[in-house]
């Protein structure tokens, strides 16, 4: 079976991200960005997803925190990317509702090859730890550009912020675990024969 990974390294002035993704992994997730509540959506994306991530990241917080979440999504996304290659028996699709006590998010994923997201996360408060609130949403609108998918994510109820936004990782993990899966079809699903 070919191994389906990628490897970002994404260097600007204003941030510096490592990052090792394999599609075919075991969850395992070693997450580093200086950003506490990045970390563990990250590391929440890839242990449901079921992919095995290493990503270490530096970055401009002296600032703010919004050019190492944007890079690390960005630098997640076409890891992703260029693990999935020409997409060629993928199932393409993917859905997923998460809850987490009191909160539940449905999540849909089609790897179409076209970067659109809707986010709906509904979140309240200005920061979650040290990572504004609004950058949770932008995080998963940068991965879809880079990763060339289309993602839809809805938190549909949820008082607590912190159980809306992870509830929200943890939906696009079990879309995109359902969508990576092989059909084992040598034909790009798509009726346009292409997902470029």
């Amino acid at each position: 079976m070919i191994q389906r990974t990628g490897e970002v390294r994404r260097v600007t002035r204003e941030t510096d991200v490592r990052l090792r993704l394999s599609i075919d992994g075991d969850g395992a997730a070693s997450v580093t960005t200086g950003i506490g509540f990045l970390d563990h959506m990250l590391t929440a994306l890839a242990t449901h997803a079921g992919f095995t991530l290493d990503l270490t990241a530096t970055g401009d917080l002296n600032v703010d925190d919004h050019h190492t979440v944007e890079d690390c999504a960005l630098a997640l996304g076409k890891a992703l990317d260029d693990a999935l290659g020409d997409r060629r028996g993928l199932a393409r699709f993917g859905s997923a509702y998460a809850p987490l006590d009191e909160a539940l998010a449905r999540a849909v994923v089609d790897l179409s090859g076209r970067p659109f997201s809707r986010i709906n996360l509904g979140l309240r408060r200005e920061w979650l730890g040290t990572m504004s609130c609004e950058n949770i949403s932008h995080a998963l609108a940068s991965f879809a550009t880079a990763a060339r998918l289309t993602l839809h994510v809805d938190v549909l109820v949820g008082d607590n912020d912190h159980h809306r936004a992870e509830a929200g990782f943890k939906a696009v993990a079990l879309a995109l675990r359902a969508s990576v899966v092989s059909t084992g079809s040598l034909q790009v699903p798509s009726t346009k024969g292409t997902l470029t």
